[in-house]
C-alpha cells in the first residue's frame, strides 16, 4: 500500500513517525508509543514460520471430509463401503461415529458435526476419510455414495418467517425491538430508502488446517489455528466424549484471521479420525473448501426512514434490520445486537424505533467477521444521511456535523457515551484535508483513469465524487459477556516471559505484550510463549479485546513482579516503592541517593507474577432494547474520494482520507498498518466482494471468482489524524483501532460514488450498473 509512504509531511498523522525516512523500524525501539518490530518478522518473511499446513508427525495420516452438493436435502442413506474398502484408507466416519455431542456453536449448539438426517446448506459435512496419502483420502471422500432427497432450498431471508422451520429451533435466532423516546413524533423533513449489504467472506491468507495426535490416556492433541483454544477445547472436548483436561490445543502460526479461525469445524473431524486411528492425523483444506466451511459476514436487507427538522436536525430514525444467518445461528445474536444498538450511527437521535431480526436460512453460514452488524447498517445509515442532505440543499459533511454524538449524549439503547467521543474533530479533520489533483489530459496519466490505460471508457465520461463516512463499533464481548483474560510474567536474570492464552492473529498482541514487559520493568529481552490451553483461558481474538483485556493483565502481572523487584531496594533506603522509578534500564529514586541497573537489581533472582483484567460488567439489552451492553466505543471518520466512468460504471477509488480516534498510539508502525489494512478489506467489502449464491449453491467459491482487492486497487490511504484522548478505563488508555475503518470505508465509497452519479446506490458492493448514468454516452 503507497498510501501513507506518499503522505505530505506537513499532513501526517498526529503522533511522532518513530522510523526513519526509509520507513524502516528502529531495531532499538523500546517500551510503549513507540515502533518496536514484530520478534515474528524475519522468520515469515524467509518462509520457515511453522503454521499448521507445515506440520507432520510419524505415521501421519491425511483427512478428507466429503460436503453436500446441495443448499437443503433430507439424507436417505450413506454408504461409505467402497470408500473403507479402497487401499491405504484407515478410517471413515459420519454422525454415527460421534461419541459426545453431536452438534456444537458459538453459544448455541446447533450445528451438527456431520449432518444426519437433514443438509441445510451447500458444502455441509457428510462424512470424513483418513487415508495414508492426501490423494487417497479425497478420492475415498469423494467414493462415499449419499442418497439424497432434494428440499426446496429457502434462501430469502424474508421468506424465512412464513417457511417450514429449518431446524428444530425453528427460523427465528433473535428479535430485537429498540424503543427509545415518542413514537409520534414526525420531522419536516423524511427521507426512506432501502439497503442491500452482500456476503463478504473473510478470505484468510492461508486456508484452514490442522493436525490432531492421539496421546497414550487416550485423549488427542489438536495442532491448529485456532484464535479461541479454549473455547475451542470445550467444543471438541464434547463432542469426543471426553473431559476437557485430555484434549489440548496448541495453537500454531495463524495466517491472518477476521473471525474465521473462530470456527472449529477441521478441528472436531481430525480429532475424531486421529481417535479412531490411532494415528496422527492431518487436514490441510483449499481453497474450495475454505469458502464452504467457515462463517461469513452476514447478507443484510436494511429498510431506514429518518425525520429531521428544517435545519437539518435529526428528530427521528424508523429502522427494519434483516440479518441472514444462513444455516446456523453461530454469532447471530450478537451480530444482531450491534446492528440495532448501532442503526442509528455516531449521531444523536432523540427518538429511535428499531426492529432487528436474525433468522435461518439454507443460505451459507455467517458469523463473526471484523465489525459484525455495524458495516451493514454504517452503510444504510450514511445512505440515508446523504439522501437528507440532498433534499435539504446542504453539504453532506455540515449535515453531519449537525448532528454528531459526543461524550455524555445518549445512544438510543439509553447507554449514555462516557469514553472519548471526538466525532465532530475527526469528521473536520478529514472535511479540510486537501482534496487530490484531478487527473490531466496527458497520455502518461491515462492509468489515473478507471479501467487503467487499457480500458474502454471515454475520459470525457470520468465524474470525480466526494463522499463521507462516520462509523462506530464497540469493544469486547457484549451484553453481559464475562470479558476476563489471564497472564503471567516470569523474569529470570535479565530475560522476561510473558505466558498468556492471548492468540496472536496479525493484530500485534505479541509485539505489544514485549513492550507493555519492556516499559515497566525496563527489561530488553522479552519473549512471550506459544499459546496451548494448559495455560488459563484469555478468550477469543475478536473485537480488539487483546489489546484491552489480555494487555491488561500482563500489564498488571508485569506491575506486581516489579514490586518484588522494587521492594528490597525500597526497603533498604527506607522509602516507598512508589518513589523509585525504572527507566533506560535504570532503576532510580526520588531524590537520586539510588541509583542501579535494573539487570544488577534482577542479579541471580527469578521473580514472577500472574494476574487477570476483567472490565467492568454489561448488560443484556432489555425487552425494548435498551441496557448498557457495552463496554466501551470506538469511532472513524473516512473521507472516500472516487472517479467514475459514468457510462460504464467502473469506479476507481482515487484516496481515502482517515481521521481516527484511537485512545492511545502503543506502535505507531502497527496501528498504521491496522488502519490501512482495515480500509482495504472495507474497499473489497465496497466494490467486488460477494459471495454469490444460486438458489443456496455457492457460485465460483475461489480466489477468481471471488474478487479481492490487490494491491493494484488500493488508493492512497491518508491518515489524517489520529486523535489520542485516552479511556480511562482501557488499559493504556487504548483503543479499537483495526474494525472501526472496515466498518466506515464502504459507506464513505459509496457516498463518493452517489456524489459523482446522482444515483442512490444502495447495495454493496456496487455492482457497475449501479454506478452508469442513463443517457451519459449521450452527445
Amino acid at each position: 500500500m503507497t498510501g501513507t509512504a506518499a503522505m505530505a509531511e506537513d499532513h501526517a498523522a498526529t503522533v511522532t513517525d518513530p522510523f526513519g525516512p526509509d520507513g524502516s523500524f528502529d531495531a532499538n525501539a523500546r517500551g510503549l508509543g513507540v515502533s518496536v518490530p514484530p520478534a515474528d518478522a524475519a522468520a515469515k518473511t524467509m518462509g520457515v514460520y511453522p503454521y499448521a499446513a507445515d506440520l507432520w508427525a510419524e505415521g501421519l495420516l491425511w483427512a478428507a471430509v466429503l460436503r453436500s452438493p446441495h443448499p437443503h436435502a433430507r439424507i436417505v442413506k450413506i454408504d461409505t463401503a467402497e470408500a473403507a474398502a479402497m487401499p491405504g484408507v484407515r478410517a471413515v466416519i459420519t454422525h454415527e461415529d460421534v461419541p459426545g455431542d453431536a452438534a456444537y456453536g458459538r453459544g448455541t449448539c446447533d450445528r451438527p458435526v456431520f449432518a444426519s438426517e437433514i443438509v441445510r446448506h451447500h458444502g455441509e459435512p457428510i462424512a470424513a476419510v483418513a487415508a495414508e496419502h492426501p490423494d487417497t483420502a479425497r478420492l475415498a471422500a469423494a467414493a462415499i455414495a449419499v442418497e439424497y432427497e432434494l428440499l426446496e432450498p429457502v434462501t430469502d431471508p424474508e421468506q424465512a418467517f412464513s417457511a417450514e422451520p429449518l431446524h428444530p429451533d425453528g427460523n427465528l435466532i433473535r428479535h430485537i425491538p429498540l424503543r427509545f423516546g415518542d413514537p409520534e413524533v414526525t420531522g419536516e423533513v423524511i427521507v426512506e430508502g432501502l439497503y442491500r449489504i452482500g456476503r463478504q467472506d473473510p478470505a484468510p491468507i492461508g486456508a484452514e488446517a490442522g493436525l490432531a495426535v492421539p496421546r497414550p490416556d487416550g485423549g488427542v492433541e489438536i495442532y491448529t489455528s485456532s484464535t479461541d483454544p479454549h473455547a475451542d477445547r470445550d467444543l471438541a472436548a464434547a463432542c469426543f466424549g471426553l473431559e476437557p483436561d485430555r484434549v489440548k490445543i496448541v495453537v500454531t502460526g495463524v495466517p491472518g484471521a477476521m473471525g474465521d479461525r473462530e470456527d472449529p469445524g477441521t478441528q472436531l473431524p481430525i480429532g475424531l479420525l486421529a481417535l479412531r486411528t490411532g494415528h496422527p492425523v492431518k487436514l490441510a483444506a483449499n481453497r474450495e473448501e475454505s469458502f464452504l466451511s467457515h462463517p461469513h459476514r452476514h447478507p443484510t436487507l436494511l429498510r431506514y426512514r429518518h425525520h429531521a427538522d428544517g435545519e437539518g436536525k435529526l428528530v427521528k430514525v424508523e429502522a427494519q434490520i434483516l440479518m441472514d444467518a444462513g444455516a446456523y445461528a453461530d454469532t447471530s445474536s450478537d451480530a444482531l445486537a450491534a446492528a440495532v444498538s448501532f442503526a442509528c450511527g455516531p449521531y444523536v437521535v432523540p427518538h429511535a424505533f428499531v426492529e432487528g431480526w436474525a433468522v435461518r436460512t439454507n443460505n451459507p453460514p455467517s458469523g463473526h467477521v471484523r465489525g459484525e452488524g455495524a458495516m451493514q447498517v454504517c452503510a444504510a445509515y450514511e445512505g440515508q444521511m446523504d439522501k437528507l442532505a440532498a433534499r435539504l440543499g446542504l453539504d453532506p459533511a455540515e449535515l453531519r456535523l449537525r448532528n454528531v454524538l459526543a461524550t455524555g449524549d445518549l445512544l438510543p439503547t439509553g447507554q449514555t457515551v462516557t469514553c472519548p467521543a471526538p466525532v465532530a474533530e475527526l469528521l473536520r479533520s478529514v472535511r479540510d484535508f486537501p482534496l487530490p489533483p484531478l487527473p490531466v489530459d496527458d497520455p502518461e496519466e491515462e492509468w489515473l483513469l478507471p479501467g487503467g490505460p487499457d480500458g474502454a471508457g471515454d475520459p470525457g465520461a470520468v465524474r470525480r465524487g466526494v463522499g463521507y463516512g462516520l462509523g462506530m463499533v464497540h469493544m469486547l464481548g457484549a451484553e453481559g459477556a464475562d470479558e476476563v483474560s489471564t497472564a503471567t510474567v516470569k523474569v529470570s536474570g535479565s530475560v522476561a516471559t510473558v505466558i498468556c492464552a492471548a492468540v496472536e492473529t496479525g493484530q500485534g498482541f505479541a509485539t505489544l505484550a514485549r513492550q507493555i514487559v519492556q516499559e515497566i520493568l525496563g527489561i530488553d529481552e522479552v519473549h512471550v510463549a506459544p499459546v496451548d490451553t494448559d495455560q488459563p483461558p484469555s478468550g477469543a481474538g475478536a473485537r480488539s479485546r487483546h489489546t484491552w483485556v489480555s494487555g491488561g493483565a500482563v500489564e498488571r502481572a508485569a506491575r506486581m513482579v516489579r514490586t518484588q523487584l522494587l521492594q528490597p531496594l525500597a526497603h533498604q533506603f527506607g522509602m516507598s516503592t512508589e518513589l523509585l522509578t525504572i527507566a533506560d534500564g535504570k532503576i532510580t529514586s526520588y531524590d537520586g541517593v539510588l541509583s542501579t541497573t535494573v539487570e544488577e537489581a534482577l542479579e541471580g533472582k527469578e521473580l514472577w507474577a500472574t494476574a487477570q483484567c476483567r472490565p467492568h460488567p454489561t448488560e443484556p439489552l432489555d425487552d425494548s432494547g435498551q441496557g448498557d451492553a457495552f463496554v466501551g466505543m470506538a469511532f472513524c471518520a473516512v473521507r472516500a474520494v472516487v472517479d467514475v466512468d459514468i457510462e460504464l460504471g467502473v469506479v476507481r477509488v482515487v484516496e481515502m482520507a482517515v481521521a481516527q480516534e484511537v485512545g492511545r498510539v502503543l506502535n505507531p508502525r502497527q496501528a498504521r498498518a491496522r488502519i490501512e489494512a482495515g480500509i482495504t478489506q472495507g474497499l473489497g467489502a465496497a466494490l467486488t466482494e460477494n459471495l454469490r449464491t444460486s438458489a443456496g449453491q455457492v457460485r465460483r467459491p475461489d480466489l477468481t471468482g471471488y474478487a479481492l482487492p490487490t494491491s493494484l486497487d488500493t488508493p492512497d490511504i491518508r491518515i489524517v489524524k489520529l486523535v489520542e484522548e485516552r479511556d480511562v478505563v482501557a488499559p493504556f488508555g487504548a483503543k479499537a483501532i483495526s474494525a472501526v475503518p472496515v466498518v466506515t470505508s464502504p459507506a464513505a465509497v459509496a457516498s463518493a460514488v452517489r456524489a459523482a452519479t446522482g444515483r442512490p446506490v444502495n447495495r454493496l458492493p456496487i455492482r457497475p450498473q449501479t454506478a452508469v448514468v442513463t443517457g451519459a454516452g449521450e452527445r
